[in-house]
């Protein structure tokens, strides 16, 4: 339990701090334990060091800055602590594979890597407490979309990817974006909702119709991507859910998974 505490503190705290020059070890003396025992508990719990999940939050919320706000790469890579545009634009790349330049020519998405919000339940150790993405800025799209179609997806064998190298797995999951992003209206929300899993709100209410996105995305399975030379190919699952009536957030999260595994059987 000390051990959730300190890692769901520490992630709030870098939260509140993206736009300012916080250090690992400001992180560390926030949560009053060693450095060293912070960045076991990252790796342990998601698989990332510190400074990459700063990172890749810090690269999310530029994306939404240039895409929805208009904001200039210069004034971008200040905001979030970059001292040139040259250091911001490769961290840029590292995680959306393009040049913020490119950015708005060719995503609409921007919610690469959302915020981590755990779920912890009695007899859970840190490892198995339940990782769980902030959707509060989507709730209210939600409600307006009631009774409409959610496409739930998810990746074919992401262990194969992650087998070669983490960067592998991250490309497979960011091309598993692209290709719902693409398919998708401009009145739609993607949403990344784990660590290989994608929800479309279509606002779609015909389930046929739905389906029929669906497949457009699913058309693609078996097209490759290209790591380090070689070609791997990736397949997606699709499912398919709708926005309850009465809209619980634990609840529908649950079925948007839940919809994920039956399209799996």
């Amino acid at each position: 339990m000390k051990n959730f505490m300190i890692l769901t503190e520490s992630i709030d705290y870098i939260e509140r701090n993206l736009c300012e020059p916080i250090t690992r070890a400001d992180i560390a003396n926030h949560c009053f334990v060693s450095l060293s025992m912070l960045e076991k508990l990252y790796r342990y719990a998601l698989s990332l060091s510190i400074k990459t999940y700063i990172s890749k939050r810090r690269m999310t919320q530029a994306a939404k800055d240039i895409a929805r706000e208009g904001s200039s790469i210069t004034d971008t890579a200040m905001k979030y602590q970059y001292g040139s545009v040259e250091v911001f634009s490769r961290a840029f790349k590292r995680v959306w594979n393009v040049n913020p330049s490119e950015f708005k020519d060719k995503w609409k998405f921007t919610g690469i890597f959302p915020k981590i919000n755990y779920e912890f339940k009695e007899g859970d150790d840190l490892y198995m407490a339940r990782k769980r993405v902030d959707m509060s800025e989507a709730y209210d799209f939600f409600k307006e979309q009631k009774g409409s179609c959610v496409l739930c997806f998810d990746i074919q064998n992401l262990t194969a990817f992650n087998n070669i190298s983490s960067r592998a797995g991250d490309l497979a999951i960011l091309e598993m974006a692209s290709r719902i992003d693409n398919a998708a209206d401009d009145n739609m929300l993607l949403l990344r909702i784990g660590g290989d899993e994608f929800a479309l709100v279509t606002g779609l209410y015909d389930y046929e119709i739905a389906r029929e996105l669906s497949e457009k995305v699913l058309s693609r399975n078996g097209e490759a991507i290209v790591f380090e030379g070689r070609e791997l190919p990736l397949s997606l699952w699709c499912g398919i859910t709708r926005i309850p009536e009465s809209l619980r957030y634990s609840e529908f999260f649950t079925e948007m998974h839940t919809a994920i595994s039956e399209s799996k059987i």
